[in-house]
């Protein structure tokens, strides 16, 4: 299976959230991860960054911010210019799908943890 790097968005050092267990998955699958969000610390050995650094290799971002905490990384998230966004349950937003779309960036309503397990990603 190929390196797919992805970007987790609302990355947490919380165990709890999904976005925790995505980055262990996905780094247990082989991918690179980097990880973004508000709180401090790190998840599977990454370092959490604030949505400042744009990196420019990036082939998906999976999103785990809620529709109305995402209109400020809008902006953070085109200038990424992923191959693809994965908007998982709870973040769903037509518009930066939209945006997104006009961009050329593909855009899927899912959940990155079943496309994990079902050898989808």
């Amino acid at each position: 299976m190929a390196d797919k790097k992805t970007l987790i968005l609302g990355a947490t050092p919380d165990p709890s959230r999904y976005a925790y267990l995505a980055a262990n998955r996905l780094t247990g699958r082989g991918h690179t991860i980097v990880n973004v969000g508000k709180k401090t610390g790190e998840v599977a050995g990454v370092p959490i960054e604030k949505p400042e650094t744009l990196h420019d290799d990036i082939d998906t971002v999976t999103l785990y911010v809620g529709t109305r905490n995402q209109p400020p990384l809008y902006d953070y998230i085109l200038r990424t210019n992923p191959k693809r966004i994965i908007f998982n349950p709870g973040t769903e937003n037509t518009e930066l799908q939209k945006m997104a779309n006009e961009r050329g960036i593909e855009t899927v309503y899912g959940c990155t943890l079943v496309m994990l397990s079902i050898g989808e990603y």
